[in-house]
């Protein structure tokens, strides 16, 4: 997994999951830009109907004791990935809007929020 890839990861202590881009992996824990799973489908809705942002990416930072599972998102068999279900139902790539880029950058150029 490189920076930059779209991620799912699994935390325990308390137990909850983000999804969103990955940063940075060092021996002290993740970095990612990225929304609590449990807020995708909110998020989703929210960037269809353009309304203003109550749930927007930030930026976290999880020490590596409380990283259970690091996974790409990606299809598995006949069902598709999150980011591919948030380009599906927006047009729009999900690594872009996670980060704030208005049309390019790289990872560690990020936007003012909307």
């Amino acid at each position: 997994m490189e920076p930059g890839s779209v991620v799912v990861v699994s935390c325990n202590g308390p137990r909850e999951k983000f999804w969103g881009v990955l940063l940075a992996i060092t021996p002290a824990g993740v970095t990612l830009r990225g929304i609590p799973l449990a807020a995708f489908e909110d998020f989703l809705h929210q960037e269809v109907r353009g309304e203003p942002q109550l749930i927007a990416a930030s930026t976290v930072f999880l020490p590596l004791h409380r990283v259970e599972r690091l996974e790409l998102d990606e299809p598995a068999g006949a069902v598709e990935g999150l980011a591919a279900r948030f380009r599906r139902v927006t047009g729009r790539e999900p690594a872009a809007e996670l980060l704030g880029e208005a049309g390019g950058g790289t990872a560690g150029e990020l936007r003012e929020p909307r």
